[in-house]
């Protein structure tokens, strides 16, 4: 290889110029030549139909942040497999946002935490529901007692509907704080 290809090659490519060069290729069909590839098939006419047989569409909400958005979930024998925009939802109007349309993904990965966990000897052991609420109640109850109520704070959610928001509030007072906020971002 020649210096001047060498040089070529590592040359740095702005977004611009990218962008360009992008532009180029598809109009002269380069991206055509690696969508037909024998590596995929067509579907047949029943897999378009029903691609998980005996699944059910369940109607739930986006946990992605405190809008609330419309989520249509396709469970198959109590697993995730798919999902749709709710077109139907009033809070969403049948779009979703990128966070959204991932939700399946956030889901269904093997990184999620799905017990209570407690980091012991710098390992991460799982715990009983029963010893994590005891836990917290415990610490909260020290830190009110050695620092006083306002040593803490009450972060809510801006998913609580009304009663919710009243009774957090009211749990706020009976702890003895007012320091209290929640993460709306509507």
């Amino acid at each position: 290889m020649s210096a001047n290809t060498y040089e070529a090659l590592n040359a740095k490519v702005g977004r611009r110029s990218f962008m360009k060069m992008a532009a180029v290729a598809t109009a002269f069909g380069v991206t055509s030549s690696f969508a037909s590839t024998p590596a995929t098939r067509a579907a047949t006419e029943e897999e378009i139909k029903n691609p998980f047989p005996g699944s059910k569409m369940v109607k739930s909400i986006c946990t992605a942040c405190s809008v609330g958005c419309g989520v249509i979930a396709e469970v198959q024998n109590g697993v995730w497999v798919r999902q749709e925009v709710a077109q139907d939802h009033p809070v969403s109007l049948g779009g979703h946002c990128c966070k959204g349309a991932d939700m399946i993904d956030m889901v269904r990965s093997e990184v999620r935490v799905k017990h209570p966990m407690v980091k012991k000897d710098g390992q991460w052991k799982r715990i009983s529901w029963d010893e994590a609420l005891n836990g917290i109640a415990s610490k909260l109850e020290d830190l009110r007692q050695k620092d006083g109520p306002d040593s803490v704070m009450f972060l809510g959610s801006a998913k609580f509907n009304n009663e919710q928001a009243y009774y957090y509030r009211k749990f706020a007072a009976m702890f003895g704080t007012n320091n209290i906020d929640h993460q709306a971002r509507i």
